[in-house]
């Protein structure tokens, strides 16, 4: 117990020294804190893991699939599996996208894909992020660090060793890259709540850390200008910066992220982007109702892992079954993310509960249900003491062109408060290490 309670603390103390935060803006403020790290690490046995990579790998070539075929010849909607509004409503779907091959049909190269435990054993999706999915970098250095002022630890337990996430990354950009010049990881500044990662991950990859204003498209081709004002051709940008902010000449026109012209390089084929533009189709938490139905139409297969029991009210059943039971499930606005926008219709009054129903009533798009999970606690450390607290896993998948990956660790996220399942960092929740054992 002492050596737990040490090494939590020495790790914490790394991290801050470090500069490993999470930004938070709220209410127009920007908040960094510390994300805390806790020592007793997540445990998955060998067994387990090689389902859930099983799983994982087939739930992402699906939604890759999915997202070709929106943008090409739409099958999925023609043959009645999606329903056409449900697409064309989406707020990620983007007709700009249209037509357009990237390369080796891949538009979510870097999937995280979130899931719980539940206390029989039997893992849920909870939801699929293919936009811009972060956090792998603090179980890395985490891990990095724990190795340094705790070497025993792996040596004396047979933990997949977790250190090639970083190459795994690399092998993926150079695939799509197909050496058209260099990768770069495009962040919008020192202010993004995940700045750390950006820099952390390319000083990783070998990649060029680049900033609004570093590089330029002329004649469809994106330069990066270096310190000395050399011009470099890039051939793979891991952007760190939504969708609309991208290109203010194709999109968001006030925005001073983004790279002007770069939708047209990227559509010409001269650069690849990762993730690619309109993924946000695709991790709507409306759609995540269809994934297991993806699997079976483009693969033929029957999913491994299953969604939460989730209820659209676009549809008549799940309408009524919502609102007779809306006092027991889950409500979350499709439209929201980081933990906001989900209700626990047992935390509210019958008058709130009236006025939820109201809302799902004139919005019905906008909302899903699903049932609680009463997922797996996992012990952490709080103070000197040991508790259970609530907690979720963030896996990692990397699509190249010369396949898909499963980093053999993750993000394992708890919540801090007792009576909370809302684990996301952004709500004050803290991470630990996750250890896929080897036997």
């Amino acid at each position: 117990m002492q050596s737990l309670i040490e090494n939590r603390d020495s790790v914490n103390r790394w991290l801050e020294r470090y500069g490993v935060r999470f930004g938070v803006y709220k209410g127009g403020v920007f908040n960094e804190q510390l994300f805390p790290f806790d020592s007793i690490p997540r445990i998955i046995a060998r067994e387990d893991w090689q389902m859930l990579e099983k799983g994982l790998v087939q739930r992402v070539k699906a939604l890759n699939a999915f997202l070709w075929d929106i943008y090409h010849e739409k099958n999925i909607i023609k043959d009645g599996v999606v329903p056409e509004e449900f697409v064309y409503s989406s707020k990620g779907y983007m007709p700009e996208c249209e037509g357009i091959d990237p390369e080796g049909r891949i538009y979510s190269h870097i999937s995280g894909i979130d899931l719980v435990e539940g206390k029989d054993g039997s893992w849920f999706i909870l939801e699929d992020n293919l936009r811009i999915p972060s956090g792998a970098s603090y179980p890395m250095i985490a891990r990095e660090i724990t190795r340094k002022v705790s070497p025993v630890t792996f040596i004396d337990n047979h933990v997949a060793d977790n250190r090639d996430y970083a190459v795994l990354l690399k092998e993926m950009m150079d695939s799509v890259n197909k050496g058209r010049g260099i990768n770069v990881i495009l962040t919008p500044g020192r202010y993004n709540s995940a700045f750390f990662e950006h820099s952390y991950l390319a000083e990783k990859t070998g990649a060029v850390l680049a900033f609004p204003g570093d590089m330029t498209v002329e004649d469809d081709i994106v330069w990066y200008t270096g310190l000395f004002k050399e011009k470099i051709r890039v051939g793979a940008i891991y952007r760190r910066v939504s969708d609309e902010y991208l290109d203010p000449m194709a999109f968001e026109a006030s925005s001073l992220l983004g790279v002007p012209n770069l939708f047209q390089a990227y559509r010409k084929g001269n650069v690849a982007v990762i993730n690619g533009f309109g993924n946000g189709v695709a991790d709507d938490k409306g759609i995540y109702y269809f994934v297991p139905k993806m699997v079976r139409y483009y693969l033929h297969e029957e999913p491994i892992l299953h969604n939460a029991p989730t209820y659209l009210p676009y549809f008549k059943e799940d309408y009524d079954y919502i609102l007779a039971n809306i006092g027991k499930l889950v409500i979350k606005d499709v439209s929201e993310a980081g933990g906001y926008g989900v209700v626990f219709g047992r935390d509210l009054s019958p008058e709130k509960l009236e006025e939820l129903k109201t809302l799902i009533v004139e919005q019905p798009r906008r909302w899903i249900a699903q049932e609680v999970i009463d997922f797996k606690d996992l012990e952490i450390l709080e103070g000197m003491e040991k508790v259970e607290r609530k907690a979720d896993l963030r896996a990692f998948v990397v699509s190249g062109a010369d396949g898909v990956k499963v980093w053999k660790s993750g993000l394992t996220r708890f919540s801090r408060n007792p009576d909370s399942f809302v684990v996301n960092s952004s709500q004050g929740g803290g991470f630990k290490d996750t250890w896929v054992m080897e036997d």
